[in-house]
């Protein structure tokens, strides 16, 4: 199985991915902890349907010492009792977030509440370009069908 795009054998798709991994930098260079923003990159990808994705940050976050148990309870994490109040607050953001046109009005306030109850603002502002930006990584490969599988941690450096 091939990808219907190369982002990397394309001149535009290399260039626009440069882009967004540059923004990945600020967000990964930020004061939100890693393994939060492992969790939201699982969760965001499990609800849009992105293998690739979720087949590489799963791993990256296995990598980084995340345990299976709390990998193999992310899209359950409401009924989760291994995740701490922060981290629930950032899957809840990244849920509404990210399943923003199914709820009229967008983001609940209470959601935003939550959130902001345990995360300073420069915090808040990580966790929502992070959920802006794996949203979008998730979109390009979902387009392009990009296959599941074989990534391995630390593969783009």
């Amino acid at each position: 199985m091939n990808a219907r795009l190369d982002f990397y054998g394309n001149a535009t798709a290399a260039k626009f991915a440069r882009y967004i991994n540059s923004a990945g930098k600020v967000i990964g260079d930020s004061t939100l902890p890693a393994a939060t923003q492992e969790l939201v990159k699982i969760r965001a990808s499990q609800i849009n349907g992105c293998g690739f994705c979720t087949d590489m940050h799963t791993k990256d976050a296995a990598h980084a010492g995340e345990t299976s148990v709390r990998l193999n309870l992310v899209a359950a994490w409401r009924e989760a009792t291994v995740f701490t109040d922060a981290e629930r607050a950032a899957l809840e953001l990244t849920e509404e977030g990210t399943r923003i046109a199914d709820a009229a009005g967008g983001v609940p306030d209470a959601v935003w509440a939550n959130a902001a109850e345990h995360f300073d603002q420069d915090q808040l502002a990580a966790l929502v370009g992070l959920v802006a930006l794996i949203n979008t990584y998730n979109r390009m490969n979902v387009l392009a069908a990009t296959p599941a599988g074989s990534y391995t941690p630390g593969q783009w450096g």
